[in-house]
């Protein structure tokens, strides 16, 4: 893995904060979709939960203007919401409340190089990673596409 892409995959800021720094036609979230669902069986071995329990899932895109970078898929427990009424976050990064919440621990980031499960895009990389504050637990998992590596002319592995 290039230099480049080590430092956009194995940071452990807000991706958010970083795409706003380095979209030159603005920032952007579009919402795909979000509902109750059965978490996929790799999302239910990561956060321990039967495959069989329903989630709260979010998926977006995350955009330079209107041209998606990364597509990224949350997924929370029910009863681990903890209260939290993350479905009004609408056209909002899931990131910029996340990292606004003290005491929020970050779990290791796993890096993959398979193509996004839920999206028909494809880029060089994915990752993924457990968030937790208090009760709330969340699995967040990023899938950089190539369009984005293109732009930030980086390379496509």
């Amino acid at each position: 893995m290039s230099a480049a892409w080590w430092r956009w995959l194995a940071s452990r800021d807000s991706l958010t904060r970083r795409l706003i720094a380095a979209a030159p036609q603005g920032f952007a979230v579009r919402l795909l979709a979000q509902r109750l669902t059965c978490p996929r069986r790799d999302e239910a071995v990561a956060l321990g939960i039967p495959a069989t329990r329903y989630v709260w899932c979010r998926e977006v895109a995350l955009c330079n203007g209107d041209t998606p970078w990364v597509v990224a898929r949350s997924v929370a427990p029910l009863e681990r919401l903890g209260g939290q009424r993350l479905g009004q976050l609408g056209e909002r990064s899931l990131g910029s409340w996340l990292f606004r919440q003290p005491g929020l621990e970050r779990g290791p980031i796993e890096i993959t190089r398979s193509a996004p499960p839920f999206h028909p895009a494809t880029g060089p990389w994915g990752r993924r990673s457990r968030f937790r504050h208090g009760r709330f637990e969340v699995l967040v998992q990023e899938f950089f596409l190539a369009r984005m590596a293109d732009e930030l002319a980086l390379p496509r592995r």
